[in-house]
Protein backbone atom coordinates (compact mmCIF):
# COMPACT_ATOMS: atom_id res chain seq x y z
CA UNK A 1 0.00 0.00 0.00
CA UNK A 2 1.29 3.40 -0.67
CA UNK A 3 1.90 6.14 1.84
CA UNK A 4 0.89 8.88 -0.44
CA UNK A 5 -2.97 10.19 0.46
CA UNK A 6 -5.35 9.29 -2.89
CA UNK A 7 -8.19 11.22 -3.48
CA UNK A 8 -10.79 10.48 -6.32
CA UNK A 9 -12.28 13.36 -7.89
CA UNK A 10 -14.83 12.41 -10.45
CA UNK A 11 -15.90 15.02 -13.81
CA UNK A 12 -11.98 15.89 -13.86
CA UNK A 13 -12.24 16.34 -17.62
CA UNK A 14 -12.72 20.17 -17.32
CA UNK A 15 -13.31 23.07 -15.26
CA UNK A 16 -13.49 22.38 -11.51
CA UNK A 17 -12.69 18.88 -11.57
CA UNK A 18 -9.67 19.56 -13.62
CA UNK A 19 -8.41 22.13 -11.35
CA UNK A 20 -8.94 20.45 -8.22
CA UNK A 21 -7.08 17.37 -9.55
CA UNK A 22 -4.86 19.55 -10.57
CA UNK A 23 -4.54 21.22 -7.02
CA UNK A 24 -5.00 17.84 -4.64
CA UNK A 25 -1.85 16.66 -6.88
CA UNK A 26 0.28 19.85 -6.45
CA UNK A 27 -0.47 19.39 -3.24
CA UNK A 28 1.17 15.95 -2.83
CA UNK A 29 -2.01 13.18 -2.91
CA UNK A 30 -2.16 11.02 -6.00
CA UNK A 31 -5.43 11.23 -7.75
CA UNK A 32 -7.56 9.32 -9.64
CA UNK A 33 -9.22 12.12 -12.17
CA UNK A 34 -12.68 10.33 -13.64
CA UNK A 35 -14.87 11.53 -16.93
CA UNK A 36 -16.02 10.25 -19.88
CA UNK A 37 -13.98 11.86 -22.44
CA UNK A 38 -10.82 10.10 -22.51
CA UNK A 39 -8.83 12.22 -24.94
CA UNK A 40 -9.40 15.36 -21.91
CA UNK A 41 -8.55 13.10 -19.30
CA UNK A 42 -5.03 12.02 -21.00
CA UNK A 43 -4.89 16.25 -20.57
CA UNK A 44 -5.11 16.54 -17.35
CA UNK A 45 -2.40 13.07 -16.51
CA UNK A 46 -0.14 15.78 -18.64
CA UNK A 47 -1.15 18.85 -16.61
CA UNK A 48 -0.56 16.95 -13.31
CA UNK A 49 2.86 16.04 -15.25
CA UNK A 50 3.90 13.42 -12.30
CA UNK A 51 2.81 9.68 -13.85
CA UNK A 52 3.29 8.47 -10.01
CA UNK A 53 0.43 10.78 -9.11
CA UNK A 54 -1.89 10.70 -11.24
CA UNK A 55 -4.25 7.93 -12.82
CA UNK A 56 -7.45 8.67 -15.10
CA UNK A 57 -10.58 6.09 -15.98
CA UNK A 58 -12.77 6.85 -19.14
CA UNK A 59 -16.82 6.05 -17.64
CA UNK A 60 -19.68 6.98 -17.47
CA UNK A 61 -20.40 7.83 -14.22
CA UNK A 62 -24.21 6.79 -13.93
CA UNK A 63 -23.65 3.32 -15.67
CA UNK A 64 -24.59 0.34 -13.34
CA UNK A 65 -20.91 -0.58 -12.80
CA UNK A 66 -19.06 2.91 -12.53
CA UNK A 67 -18.52 2.87 -8.57
CA UNK A 68 -16.84 -0.23 -8.38
CA UNK A 69 -14.56 0.33 -11.58
CA UNK A 70 -13.85 3.55 -10.35
CA UNK A 71 -12.63 2.31 -6.27
CA UNK A 72 -11.29 -0.83 -8.16
CA UNK A 73 -8.79 1.34 -10.16
CA UNK A 74 -7.44 3.44 -6.95
CA UNK A 75 -6.80 0.16 -5.07
CA UNK A 76 -5.73 -1.58 -7.55
CA UNK A 77 -2.96 1.68 -8.45
CA UNK A 78 -2.29 2.42 -4.70
CA UNK A 79 -3.85 0.40 -2.52
CA UNK A 80 -6.04 3.06 -0.94
CA UNK A 81 -9.02 5.70 -1.00
CA UNK A 82 -8.37 8.83 1.89
CA UNK A 83 -10.43 11.59 -0.66
CA UNK A 84 -13.70 11.30 -2.42
CA UNK A 85 -14.55 14.76 -4.44
CA UNK A 86 -18.21 14.31 -6.14
CA UNK A 87 -17.99 17.06 -8.46
CA UNK A 88 -18.92 15.95 -12.01
CA UNK A 89 -22.23 18.04 -12.96
CA UNK A 90 -24.43 19.61 -16.14
CA UNK A 91 -26.10 22.66 -16.57
CA UNK A 92 -28.80 24.45 -18.30
CA UNK A 93 -31.84 23.43 -16.63
CA UNK A 94 -34.50 24.89 -17.12
CA UNK A 95 -37.83 25.47 -14.41
CA UNK A 96 -40.33 22.96 -13.08
CA UNK A 97 -43.06 23.34 -15.80
CA UNK A 98 -40.87 22.95 -18.49
CA UNK A 99 -38.74 19.88 -17.34
CA UNK A 100 -39.77 16.45 -18.56
CA UNK A 101 -38.73 12.94 -16.77
CA UNK A 102 -36.13 12.50 -19.21
CA UNK A 103 -34.13 15.65 -17.76
CA UNK A 104 -35.64 15.05 -14.36
CA UNK A 105 -34.12 11.85 -14.16
CA UNK A 106 -30.72 13.20 -16.42
CA UNK A 107 -29.95 15.36 -13.65
CA UNK A 108 -30.68 13.14 -10.33
CA UNK A 109 -28.92 10.57 -12.04
CA UNK A 110 -25.70 12.25 -12.88
CA UNK A 111 -25.94 14.69 -9.45
CA UNK A 112 -27.40 12.55 -6.65
CA UNK A 113 -27.57 9.07 -7.44
CA UNK A 114 -24.31 8.52 -8.80
CA UNK A 115 -22.74 10.27 -5.84
CA UNK A 116 -24.90 8.27 -3.21
CA UNK A 117 -23.69 5.16 -5.14
CA UNK A 118 -19.84 5.88 -4.77
CA UNK A 119 -19.62 7.55 -1.80
CA UNK A 120 -21.23 3.93 -0.60
CA UNK A 121 -18.56 2.10 -2.37
CA UNK A 122 -16.07 4.02 -1.27
CA UNK A 123 -16.84 4.38 2.48
CA UNK A 124 -15.69 1.11 3.18
CA UNK A 125 -12.30 1.91 2.11
CA UNK A 126 -11.93 5.04 3.83
CA UNK A 127 -9.90 4.97 7.24
CA UNK A 128 -9.81 7.76 10.18
CA UNK A 129 -8.87 11.25 8.82
CA UNK A 130 -10.26 10.71 5.15
CA UNK A 131 -12.50 13.25 3.98
CA UNK A 132 -15.51 13.17 1.13
CA UNK A 133 -16.40 16.40 -0.51
CA UNK A 134 -19.26 17.00 -2.41
CA UNK A 135 -19.85 19.80 -5.19
CA UNK A 136 -23.18 21.52 -5.04
CA UNK A 137 -24.65 25.16 -5.48
CA UNK A 138 -25.52 28.33 -4.33
CA UNK A 139 -28.70 27.06 -5.81
CA UNK A 140 -28.90 24.63 -3.25
CA UNK A 141 -28.85 27.26 -0.55
CA UNK A 142 -30.77 29.69 -1.94
CA UNK A 143 -34.02 29.83 -4.84
CA UNK A 144 -32.39 29.79 -8.29
CA UNK A 145 -34.47 30.89 -11.07
CA UNK A 146 -34.85 27.83 -13.29
CA UNK A 147 -33.04 25.57 -10.82
CA UNK A 148 -35.34 22.73 -11.36
CA UNK A 149 -33.80 19.35 -11.51
CA UNK A 150 -30.55 20.75 -11.26
CA UNK A 151 -31.53 22.54 -7.72
CA UNK A 152 -33.72 19.43 -6.79
CA UNK A 153 -30.27 17.38 -7.31
CA UNK A 154 -27.74 20.30 -5.52
CA UNK A 155 -29.99 20.11 -2.93
CA UNK A 156 -30.28 16.44 -2.12
CA UNK A 157 -26.79 15.59 -2.44
CA UNK A 158 -26.48 18.46 0.55
CA UNK A 159 -28.58 16.78 2.71
CA UNK A 160 -26.56 13.29 1.76
CA UNK A 161 -23.40 15.21 2.74
CA UNK A 162 -24.85 16.07 6.15
CA UNK A 163 -26.25 12.25 6.67
CA UNK A 164 -22.45 11.07 5.49
CA UNK A 165 -21.22 13.08 8.18
CA UNK A 166 -23.35 12.24 10.69
CA UNK A 167 -23.42 8.58 10.12
CA UNK A 168 -19.61 7.98 9.54
CA UNK A 169 -18.04 10.56 11.30
CA UNK A 170 -17.06 8.58 14.62
CA UNK A 171 -15.49 6.46 11.89
CA UNK A 172 -12.99 9.64 11.40
CA UNK A 173 -14.36 10.14 7.80
CA UNK A 174 -15.65 13.83 7.05
CA UNK A 175 -18.07 15.01 4.39
CA UNK A 176 -18.58 18.92 3.93
CA UNK A 177 -20.26 20.44 0.42
CA UNK A 178 -18.73 23.09 -1.65
CA UNK A 179 -20.84 25.01 -3.22
CA UNK A 180 -19.98 27.72 -6.03
CA UNK A 181 -21.07 30.39 -7.23
CA UNK A 182 -20.98 31.54 -10.67
CA UNK A 183 -17.89 30.21 -11.43
CA UNK A 184 -15.79 31.00 -15.11
CA UNK A 185 -15.72 27.43 -16.24
CA UNK A 186 -16.21 26.14 -20.17
CA UNK A 187 -19.98 24.91 -18.81
CA UNK A 188 -20.33 28.51 -17.46
CA UNK A 189 -19.01 31.06 -20.69
CA UNK A 190 -21.35 30.22 -22.82
CA UNK A 191 -23.95 31.46 -20.57
CA UNK A 192 -22.32 34.65 -20.05
CA UNK A 193 -23.28 35.89 -23.67
CA UNK A 194 -27.07 36.30 -21.79
CA UNK A 195 -27.11 39.45 -20.33
CA UNK A 196 -30.11 38.82 -17.71
CA UNK A 197 -27.37 36.04 -16.86
CA UNK A 198 -24.44 38.66 -16.40
CA UNK A 199 -26.63 41.49 -14.52
CA UNK A 200 -28.06 38.87 -12.53
CA UNK A 201 -24.67 37.83 -11.11
CA UNK A 202 -22.55 40.42 -11.77
CA UNK A 203 -24.44 42.89 -10.92
CA UNK A 204 -25.18 41.40 -7.51
CA UNK A 205 -21.94 40.11 -6.48
CA UNK A 206 -20.11 42.37 -3.74
CA UNK A 207 -16.71 40.85 -4.82
CA UNK A 208 -15.58 42.54 -7.60
CA UNK A 209 -15.32 39.83 -9.94
CA UNK A 210 -16.97 36.32 -10.83
CA UNK A 211 -15.30 33.06 -8.94
CA UNK A 212 -12.77 31.09 -10.53
CA UNK A 213 -12.07 27.51 -10.71
CA UNK A 214 -8.66 28.19 -8.48
CA UNK A 215 -11.32 29.49 -5.79
CA UNK A 216 -13.54 26.72 -5.74
CA UNK A 217 -10.62 23.97 -5.81
CA UNK A 218 -8.49 25.72 -3.05
CA UNK A 219 -11.64 25.33 -1.13
CA UNK A 220 -11.95 21.77 -2.11
CA UNK A 221 -8.26 21.26 -1.13
CA UNK A 222 -8.21 22.97 2.45
CA UNK A 223 -11.39 20.80 3.57
CA UNK A 224 -9.18 17.77 2.63
CA UNK A 225 -6.35 19.07 4.40
CA UNK A 226 -5.30 18.88 8.03
CA UNK A 227 -6.24 22.64 8.63
CA UNK A 228 -9.68 21.73 7.32
CA UNK A 229 -10.03 18.40 10.27
CA UNK A 230 -12.96 19.60 12.55
CA UNK A 231 -15.03 20.80 9.64
CA UNK A 232 -17.98 18.43 9.33
CA UNK A 233 -21.20 18.51 7.97
CA UNK A 234 -20.97 22.07 6.47
CA UNK A 235 -21.37 23.74 3.15
CA UNK A 236 -18.74 26.24 2.29
CA UNK A 237 -20.40 28.40 -0.42
CA UNK A 238 -17.71 30.18 -2.64
CA UNK A 239 -19.99 33.04 -4.22
CA UNK A 240 -18.07 36.70 -3.32
CA UNK A 241 -20.94 37.16 -1.22
CA UNK A 242 -24.07 36.71 -4.00
CA UNK A 243 -26.19 34.60 -2.35
CA UNK A 244 -25.66 35.66 1.33
CA UNK A 245 -26.27 39.72 0.28
CA UNK A 246 -28.48 41.69 -1.20
CA UNK A 247 -25.75 43.73 -3.22
CA UNK A 248 -26.91 45.63 -5.91
CA UNK A 249 -23.67 47.73 -7.66
CA UNK A 250 -24.25 51.28 -8.74
CA UNK A 251 -24.96 50.55 -12.16
CA UNK A 252 -27.82 48.76 -11.27
CA UNK A 253 -28.79 51.06 -9.15
CA UNK A 254 -28.67 53.87 -11.13
CA UNK A 255 -30.23 51.68 -14.45
CA UNK A 256 -34.11 52.61 -15.09
CA UNK A 257 -36.44 50.17 -14.79
CA UNK A 258 -37.83 49.26 -17.58
CA UNK A 259 -41.50 47.85 -17.57
CA UNK A 260 -41.94 44.23 -18.78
Amino acid sequence: MSDVRVAVVTGASSGIGFGTAVKLAEQGMAVLGTARDAARLAELATAVGDPDRIATLAVDLVADDAPHRIVDAAMQRWGRVDVLVNNAGAGSPKPLHETDDDSLDYFLGLMLRAPFRLAREVIPHLAPGSAIINVTSTFAVVGGLRGGAYSAAKGGLTALTTHIACQYGAQGIRCNAVAPGVTLTPMVAQRLDDERFRKINAEMTPHQRLGTVEDVASTVAFLCSPGGSFINGQTIVVDGGWSSTKYLSEHALSSEWVPR
